[in-house]
C-alpha cells in the first residue's frame, strides 16, 4: 500500500467555484490535524505556462523560489499552508505535450503511435505522483482545472479513473465541486446542474466520494439527502460551502462541514486528533475587529480585474490583519492619472502603492503619482515596475535628467536609467526567459529596509527583464535616492530608498509572493503601519 494519500478536487457546472481555496482549506485542516500535505494544480490550457498570458486572460502569474511562473491559485496554496510550493505544484497540458513530443524525438517510444491512452495519460499520472513519490507528504492534493465535460480536461479526468484502480478506493479519492443556484423566481434552490454535472463525471468512468456544494443559501437536510441519493455518495459527504465573509473563513466553515474527516474516513487515515486552528482563529479575530481604517492607493494598468493583483491585495489582508487595521485598497487606473489630476484623484488616500506591470501603456501616470505622493510625504511603496517608475520620475524631477527613460518604454531613449538586463539581450523567446525565482540581496547597514527585515541578507522571488542602471547610482545617491538593497552576485540594485521622506521604497523584486497569513511580509507590515500613522497625523 502506497504511504501517500492522493485527493483530487473537480469542478462543474461553472468555472471559477473557487477549487482552488477549497483545496487550500481542505490541506489547511489536514495539516493543522499534523499531516503533512502540500497541494497541486493541472492546468488544461496548451501554454506552457501562465507566463505569456494577458493578466486580463488568467489573472496574476504567480512566481516559485524555483523560477516557475504559475497559476495563482499557487499563491492560495502558499498563504494557506504557509509552505513553499515548486515547478512541480504546477502542470499544464503545454508541459505534458512538450515532454512528451521530446521523448518521441529521441525515440523513447520504440516507434510505437505516440496517443492521448496511454502515452499522455501515463505522463499525466507520473506528474501526479510526483510529489508523492518523494515519501515526503501524507497527502497530495491535486485540483484539475476548468470543468468536467470539457474537451481540453479529458485526458486528466481519464488519468484519475487510471490512478484510481491502480492505487484502490481507499488511496485515491476523488471531491466533485459544483453549483446549487438559487433561482429567485421560484425561491428555491435548484439540485440539478449538480446532478448533471456529476453524471457527466460518471461517463467518463468516476464516481464522486464528495460533494461540496457552492450556494448562496443554506442546504436544507431535503435537498441533502436528495444530492446523496441521485449522485451516489454518502449523506455525510454532501458538504455546503455557502458564501463566506473572506475566503480565509472557508477552513472553519469546512470543519463545520466535516469535509476533513469525511476525507480521513474515506482514505482509512486516523480522525482522532482535533485540528490546531487556534493561530488561524487569532488572525480572522483580528481580521474582523480592526481599530482603525485606513485608504491605500494602488496604481496600476490592470485594476480592472482584482485577480491581476491577488498576492498585492492578499499581503494587505494579512498585514492589515497584524496590525489591526483594516487597509481599504483604492484602485486606480494609471492611464488616467496626469500631473493635473493627480491631487484630485489621490485626495484621502494614507498611502500609495505603484504595482508591476509590462509595456508603455499608463505609464506617464505612474510617474505623475509617484511625483506627487513624493513632494507630499505620503507613504509610498513601488513594486518592479512601480520601482522603476520611481527611479525615472526621482532623475527627472530631482537628479534634473529631463529625458530620464527606461529602454522598455523608449528604445533610443539618451538616458536609460532603467535599462535591460545584459543576460536578457540576446534571448528572443518570452516564455519562461525573464530573471525568476528567488534571489540573494545585501542589505545597507542602518538602511530602513534592513531595520525592516532586521537581516543583512534577503533571498526574494524576481520577475523582471529590465533594471536600474548602474551608471546612474552615484547621481542618484547624491540626490538621495539610495540604493539600499543589491545583489552580491551582480551588483544589480534590488531596493531603493529616500531618507529624507517619512516612507518612500521601490523594491525591484515581488514580496507579495512570499506574504502568508502566519507570516506576512514585513515591507507590508511596515508600509501599512506607516500608511496608519499618517492616517493618525492628517486626518
Amino acid at each position: 500500500m502506497p504511504k501517500t494519500k492522493y485527493v483530487f478536487v473537480t469542478g462543474g457546472v461553472t468555472s471559477s467555484l473557487g477549487k482552488g481555496i477549497i483545496s487550500a482549506s481542505l490541506a489547511n485542516l489536514l495539516q493543522a490535524r499534523g499531516l503533512k500535505t502540500t497541494i497541486q494544480k493541472f492546468d488544461p490550457y496548451i501554454n506552457v505556462d501562465p507566463g505569456t498570458l494577458n493578466p486580463y486572460e488568467h489573472g496574476e502569474c504567480f512566481v516559485t523560489d524555483d523560477g516557475a511562473e504559475t497559476d495563482l491559485d499557487l499563491g492560495h496554496y502558499e498563504r494557506f499552508l504557509n509552505v513553499r510550493t515548486s515547478q512541480a505544484n504546477n502542470v499544464t497540458t503545454g508541459r505534458i505535450y512538450q515532454t512528451v513530443i521530446r521523448k518521441e524525438r529521441r525515440g523513447e517510444f520504440l516507434g510505437k503511435t505516440v496517443q492521448v491512452i496511454p502515452h499522455i495519460t501515463n505522463e499525466i499520472k507520473e506528474r501526479m505522483q510526483l510529489l508523492g513519490s518523494s515519501g515526503e507528504y501524507d497527502v497530495v492534493i491535486t485540483e484539475i482545472g476548468g470543468t468536467v465535460g470539457d474537451i481540453e480536461s479529458l485526458p486528466y479526468i481519464e488519468a484519475v479513473r487510471q490512478l484510481r484502480w491502480e492505487l484502490g478506493r481507499e488511496n485515491c479519492i476523488v471531491i466533485h465541486l459544483t453549483l446549487v443556484p438559487y433561482l429567485s423566481a421560484a425561491a428555491e434552490l435548484k439540485t440539478k446542474p449538480t446532478q448533471h454535472s456529476v453524471k457527466t463525471l460518471m461517463e467518463s468512468g468516476i464516481n464522486a466520494d464528495v460533494l461540496v456544494c457552492r450556494t448562496e443559501h443554506e442546504l436544507s437536510d431535503d435537498i441533502r439527502n436528495k444530492l446523496a441519493l441521485f449522485c451516489n455518495v454518502k449523506r455525510e459527504a454532501v458538504i455546503q460551502s455557502i458564501d463566506a465573509e473572506t475566503i480565509y473563513d472557508v477552513p472553519l466553515l469546512m470543519l463545520e462541514e466535516g469535509l476533513d474527516s469525511v476525507v480521513l474516513n474515506l482514505l482509512a487515515l486516523p480522525d482522532n486528533i482535533k485540528p490546531d486552528l487556534e493561530n488561524w482563529k487569532a488572525f480572522l479575530t483580528r481580521l474582523k475587529n480592526p481599530k482603525q481604517h485606513i485608504r491605500i492607493g494602488l496604481v496600476g494598468k490592470y485594476v480592472e480585474l482584482q485577480d491581476s493583483y491577488k498576492s498585492i491585495l492578499e499581503a494587505f489582508i494579512h498585514a492589515g490583519a497584524a496590525n489591526e487595521v483594516k487597509v481599504e485598497v483604492v484602485s486606480v487606473h494609471s492611464e488616467d492619472l496626469t500631473p493635473e489630476n493627480c491631487a484630485e484623484n489621490l485626495k484621502g488616500l494614507h498611502g500609495l502603492l505603484v504595482a508591476p506591470g509590462f509595456g508603455s501603456r499608463g505609464i506617464e501616470g505612474k510617474i505623475s503619482a509617484i511625483r506627487y505622493v513624493r513632494e507630499n510625504n505620503i507613504p509610498f511603496f513601488g513594486i518592479c515596475l512601480g520601482m522603476q517608475m520611481a527611479v525615472i520620475e526621482f532623475a527627472r524631477n530631482v537628479v534634473g535628467i529631463k529625458d530620464a527613460n527606461s529602454i522598455e518604454m523608449e528604445a533610443q531613449t539618451l538616458n536609460p536609467v532603467i535599462s535591460l538586463m545584459d543576460e536578457q539581450k540576446e534571448v528572443e523567446n518570452k516564455g519562461g526567459t525573464m530573471r525568476l525565482g528567488a534571489w540573494d540581496c545585501a542589505l545597507s547597514p542602518g538602511s530602513r529596509a534592513q531595520k525592516i527585515y532586521q537581516k543583512d541578507a534577503i533571498s526574494e522571488r524576481h520577475r523582471h527583464r529590465y533594471e536600474l542602471n548602474n551608471t546612474y547610482l552615484e547621481q542618484l545617491n547624491s540626490h538621495g535616492l539610495k540604493a539600499t538593497g543589491v545583489n552580491p552576485e551582480t551588483g544589480l540594485a534590488e531596493i531603493v530608498e529616500i531618507d529624507s521622506h517619512p516612507w518612500f521604497i521601490g523594491v525591484q523584486y515581488h514580496p507579495e509572493y512570499k506574504s502568508t497569513v502566519l507570516t506576512p511580509h514585513p515591507l507590508f507590515l511596515a508600509f501599512v503601519q506607516a500608511c496608519s500613522q499618517y492616517a493618525k497625523t492628517n486626518n
